[in-house]
C-alpha cells in the first residue's frame, strides 16, 4: 500500500511541473496523457526520486538498457526497435525521464516505463 502511494506521489510531482497543465476547475489536467488531480494532492516530500525500469530496477546517469518494446518515434514514420542497446543514458525530470542518443535516430527522450537495465 505504501509503494502505491508513493507511486501516486512520484506522478503528482511529475504532473505538477509540467509547463503545459492547465486548471479545469477544481482539478488539474495534464494535456500529455490526462491526468487528473486535486490541488490537495500535492504536496513537496522532498525526497530524491529513484527512476526504474520495467523490471523495478534502479537506473543511474550512464546505464546501458535496452528498448523493451517496438516504439513509434513522433515525428518520423520509422520505429524503434524492441532489443536496441541504448548506451550512457541521462536521467532527467519530466515525464519522459531518460535522455540519450541511439545509433541511427539521433537524441532522444524515452519513458523509463520502456526500458531495462542490461
Amino acid at each position: 500500500m505504501e509503494e502505491v502511494n508513493l507511486w501516486l506521489i512520484f506522478l503528482i510531482a511529475l504532473h505538477a511541473i509540467l509547463e503545459y497543465a492547465y486548471e479545469d476547475g477544481s482539478l488539474f489536467v495534464c494535456p500529455e496523457c490526462a491526468h487528473e488531480w486535486t490541488a490537495e494532492a500535492e504536496t513537496d516530500n522532498g525526497d530524491q526520486r529513484t527512476i526504474k525500469d520495467a523490471n523495478g530496477n534502479a537506473l543511474n546517469d550512464g546505464d546501458t538498457v535496452t528498448v523493451i518494446k517496438d516504439l513509434k518515434v513522433k515525428g518520423s514514420s520509422s520505429v524503434l526497435k524492441m532489443g536496441t542497446k541504448v548506451k550512457s543514458i541521462r536521467l532527467v525530470d519530466g515525464v519522459h525521464d531518460i535522455d540519450c542518443k541511439i545509433d541511427g535516430f539521433g537524441a532522444m527522450k524515452l519513458k523509463s516505463q520502456f526500458v531495462k537495465r542490461v
